[in-house]
């Protein structure tokens, strides 16, 4: 008997637990490929793709929070990429109002094919499903290639920034904040 069915179409969904492996993999090679090599390797070091594992796994199975969602996007049956969803956590965020986009990722050989978008896109959808009016995330100052993406879909800076890293500060990053509206006109 043959097969009628095609490929599975690209498409966008919430994670399953299963798949924690492959958004800890694709973590780390999105840090390896974007972050400066010390920087990389010093966060690399810091954590073990088995922790990583670990700690996704338990975000997708027992969430944080009551409106946290991971979200992957799928191609051919393999995450390419994903992103998380959640109140906004900064002290000036109205929890009821104000979304965030906490972490956002498409692994290297599979952007430009659309997954960006459709991941961004979900993101919006998910968070004004949970009664968020506004979303916020927060970028890297010298992440050019997804600065332009976010603005070229209307998200824009709101003046804050922020610098980032770890506990010792031999890793620093520096961060802006950008926001959209989610109302749907």
């Amino acid at each position: 008997m043959t097969s009628t069915s095609g490929p599975l179409a690209d498409s966008v969904r919430i994670a399953w637990p299963a798949e924690a492996a492959a958004v800890a993999e694709l973590q780390r090679r999105v840090w390896d490929s974007e972050l400066a090599a010390d920087v990389a390797e010093a966060l690399l070091a810091e954590v073990s793709t088995a922790d990583m594992t670990l700690a996704w796994e338990q975000a997708i199975s027992r969430p944080p929070q009551a409106r946290y969602r991971v979200l992957v996007a799928v191609a051919d049956a393999r995450v390419v990429g994903f992103a998380t969803t959640v109140p906004g956590q900064d002290p000036d965020a109205d929890e009821a109002a104000d979304g965030e986009v906490g972490e956002f990722a498409v692994d290297p050989p599979a952007r430009h094919r659309g997954h960006g978008s459709r991941l961004l896109n979900a993101c919006a959808d998910t968070l004004r499903a949970d009664g968020f009016r506004q979303a916020r995330w927060w970028v890297g100052e010298a992440n050019e290639e997804l600065r332009g993406f976010l603005a070229a879909a209307g998200w824009v800076p709101d003046g804050s920034s922020r610098e980032i890293g770890s506990d010792d500060e031999s890793v620093r990053l520096s961060q802006i904040r950008l926001h959209t509206d989610l109302s749907v006109e």
